[in-house]
């Protein structure tokens, strides 16, 4: 899996997660969207949780107060969690919320998008190689 260090942003990785959740989710960013920006507010990230396990969100705040968004963040932690990544790649919210570390944020939707091979009820796409096979 590829990890990028502390603050070492991977252009190339982003776009290929970038273009997978757009292939999940059905929805195309704006061409002049910033990566970090999108996925923000964790709104982006909790439609994509609930493509690969509907109902995984319950509530995704659209609007409100900074810790409406934060919560959307905190929610996609628990359901990645669950979904089956381990914990050491995990992001902590402010990596996200206050792009302190986007890389880590990075690695969590790498690592989400292959543990979607572990789900057999997930059709694709997938991101990534097979695990046991890069």
């Amino acid at each position: 899996m590829p990890r990028v260090g502390a603050g070492h942003r991977d252009p190339a990785l982003e776009l290929e997660i970038q273009r997978w959740i757009e292939a999940v989710t059905g929805e195309t960013w704006p061409s002049d969207a910033e990566y970090g920006a999108v996925l923000r507010d964790g709104q982006v990230l909790c439609r994509l949780m609930n493509k690969l396990s509907p109902g995984a969100i319950k509530k995704i705040n659209t609007s409100g107060a900074a810790f409406k968004f934060v919560e959307n963040i905190n929610n996609v932690q628990q359901a990645i969690k669950k979904y089956g990544v381990p914990d050491l790649d995990l992001f902590q919210t402010p990596d996200l919320f206050e792009k302190k570390d986007i890389p880590a944020v990075t690695n969590a939707i790498y690592a989400l998008g292959r543990q979607t091979y572990h789900h057999p009820e997930w059709k694709g796409p997938w991101l990534g190689p097979k695990p046991g096979e890069e």
